[in-house]
């Protein structure tokens, strides 16, 4: 009987060693390796392997170069993330915070999809509590079915029978492979794993969705090698406190990763979100001071968000600076600039800054609003309520143009504001055929007496 073999293996990037180091040299990470058995006295079982024909290499001008074939999902912000539907043979990589609404959301792509015959493994849940969710959505499809396994070769034994249009694996770190010793969940067993499936899909063409788990600093957990060895990498993100979750593509090889889908969850599922700009706009009574709105966009996606802020007299020694949504840094910068190139005294007072929603921003773009919003809040002012804004500061205090100003535009103009302020050094824009005054101002001074003169 053969002696199994071990190494010991960064948790963080992937990297092995024969020996235990303090601080793996490839991720210059601290206490990241721990051993793991990655050979076993048995053989490998290769029974659940599909067999393939040789391959021989072609010529570059012979290899057909049609657009692959898309699948719809039923899901149409899904679809448009993915670049027009799920690629045949495409590994796919869901990640997100637990509780965000990964499973749920895979769950409905498997009940959405009525013409094809669905697998979905779980390896955290039984099959009655899938059923209990899925009776909670309200959505049934007499062609999926659910498995709860953790082993890989009993799964791709049951996909090779049953022969789906779709696999659906929730989630990679809890299924292993009998080739390795070595627990569920480690490095070697992600990555091992995620190179079997690769290689069903892309003999058989039968599509796999991938949900993985995100560690504490926000990466998805397992080694970095496994979004290089994925087709699509998606990240699910959102906060438990609001209902809004958006999808964001960070890897996309058969589309664009500028796309965003935003969904909303309710009791029974997640919605579709088809106007952002709708929810992220609260309708008020009365015009309040230190609120502005803000056309940001986020990839190809263009929506208006409110930006609220709140500026007082500060009560202890040290003023404070809190902010919600967006970066405290580039506040603080912000309000340098206001004191410096304005000449608002904002260094002895308190300025805290949230942005509706409960959705992080980082859109150059959100500047003006921002100073915008402050300035309204330290006089007392309201803006008025048909008043949008879409330009980045500068250290000097010019207003800098951004980009897709007209994009930005034109969803103002149909969510029924009549004037937006924007950069005058933008050149050639074109307002035509929309209802709404496009002010151009080039310094923040100039902004100030615009507003509030």
């Amino acid at each position: 009987m053969a002696k199994n073999k071990t190494v010991f293996v960064c948790q963080n990037c992937g990297a092995e060693s024969p020996k235990w180091i303090g601080r793996c040299p490839s991720c210059k990470e601290w206490n990241s390796y721990h051993e793991e058995i990655v050979q076993g006295s048995g053989s490998r079982d290769t029974s659940f392997i599909v067999t393939q024909e040789k391959r021989k290499p072609e010529r570059l001008d012979d290899i057909k170069s049609d657009e692959f074939s898309r699948n719809k999902s039923g899901i149409s912000e899904l679809d448009r993330i993915l670049g027009g539907g799920i690629v045949s043979g495409s590994l796919i990589l869901l990640g997100g915070e637990p509780g965000v609404g990964k499973s749920t959301l895979a769950l409905q792509i498997a009940l959405a999809l009525k013409d094809k015959r669905i697998l979905y493994v779980s390896g955290e849940e039984s099959e009655e509590q899938i059923s209990l969710r899925a009776k909670r959505m309200k959505h049934s499809n007499p062609e999926c079915y659910i498995l709860s396994e953790t082993e890989l070769e009993r799964i791709l034994v049951h996909a090779e029978n049953l022969k789906p249009g779709l696999i659906i694996i929730d989630s990679v770190q809890t299924i292993s492979t009998s080739a390795l010793e070595s627990s569920a969940g480690t490095v070697s067993q992600v990555r091992e794993c995620a190179a079997q499936l690769l290689k069903y899909s892309k003999i058989t063409r039968i599509p796999v969705f991938l949900i993985g788990h995100i560690t504490k600093d926000g990466t998805l957990a397992g080694p970095k090698v496994l979004e290089h060895i994925v087709d699509v990498v998606l990240y699910f993100e959102g906060d438990n406190n609001y209902v809004y979750r958006i999808l964001r593509s960070v890897k996309n090889r058969f589309g664009s990763t500028s796309e965003i889908g935003i969904f909303e969850m309710v009791e029974r599922g997640l919605r579709e979100v088809s106007n952002p700009s709708e929810l992220f706009i609260n309708q008020h009574d009365e015009a309040l001071s230190g609120i502005s709105i803000a056309a940001t966009v986020d990839g190809l996606r263009p929506f208006l968000i409110e930006t609220q802020a709140l500026v007082s007299s500060a009560v202890y020694g040290t003023p404070q600076r809190s902010s919600t949504g967006f970066d405290i840094r580039r506040l603080n910068m912000l309000l340098a600039v206001l004191e410096k190139r304005a000449g608002f005294k904002l260094g002895v007072k308190d300025v805290f800054l949230n942005i509706a929603g409960g959705i992080k921003v980082s859109d150059p773009a959100m500047d003006m609003a921002i100073l915008s919003s402050v300035l309204s809040s330290n006089l007392d002012i309201p803006i008025g309520r048909e008043v949008c804004f879409a330009g980045e500061a500068g250290l000097s205090g010019e207003i800098r143009p951004v980009s897709r100003i007209e994009q930005r535009i034109r969803e103002a103009s149909k969510m029924g504001f009549t004037k937006i302020y924007i950069s005058k050094y933008h050149r050639n824009i074109s307002s035509e055929g929309m209802n709404i005054e496009v002010i151009s101002v080039g310094k923040i001074e100039h902004l100030v007496r615009s507003l509030f003169s």
